[in-house]
């Protein structure tokens, strides 16, 4: 049996998540070096920074995409996690009648240069809060299949002797506007 630090005992475990995507131009061209910036919740539906007593930071990672445009990481399975609703945010959602729940997913800052930046986030399908985010932001292109895989080797070569997680994701950056300089400027 699984319990979490709050006490809540956990109905199923915190299943590994293996995530991999690939980062491109709008052609479909790899973008080399990327910047990739992803961070989420814990278990109990926490960002690291609602830890007052936390000093290191959790659940977050910066890495750069390979010669590929391609990069991959380990994690923990999201999940749907209330936003904090004391005060008026709290009375706005009772007067509407809503409960708090965001759907699990994963957030993810992309930069290259020469290209926008992209901050998005990928929701597991099939999540119960999908169609009533607290938030309102679930759009049915942000929704992924995490699909599960077997005890066995994993897509890095590692061995794993329990069920997991997979993600993959391809993210296409838009060219970024040539900077205009004003006419007249000293």
């Amino acid at each position: 049996m699984n319990v979490n630090r709050v006490g809540m005992i956990l109905l199923f475990p915190v299943w590994r998540l293996y995530a991999e995507g690939l980062v491109c131009a709008p052609d479909g061209r790899p973008l080399a070096n990327a910047l990739v910036d992803i961070w989420q919740s814990d278990e109990d539906g926490f960002y690291d920074i609602q830890y007052p007593d936390r000093t290191e930071p959790g659940l977050r990672a910066r890495l750069r995409t390979d010669a590929n445009g391609r990069f991959y990481f380990w994690s923990v399975m999201p999940t749907s996690y209330p936003i904090p609703y004391d005060g008026p945010v709290g009375d706005m959602l009772k007067a509407t009648n809503r409960h708090p729940y965001r759907p699990a997913h994963l957030h993810f800052l992309l930069a290259a240069e020469g290209y926008e930046t992209l901050i998005t986030h990928l929701f597991v399908e099939g999540d119960r809060y999908l169609d009533s985010d607290a938030v309102f932001g679930v759009k049915k292109s942000l929704i992924r299949s995490y699909t599960q895989g077997a005890p066995g080797v994993a897509p890095d070569g590692r061995n794993m002797d329990s069920p997991w997680h997979r993600l993959s994701n391809e993210f296409r950056l838009k060219q970024a506007e040539p900077v205009q300089t004003r006419k007249g400027a000293a």
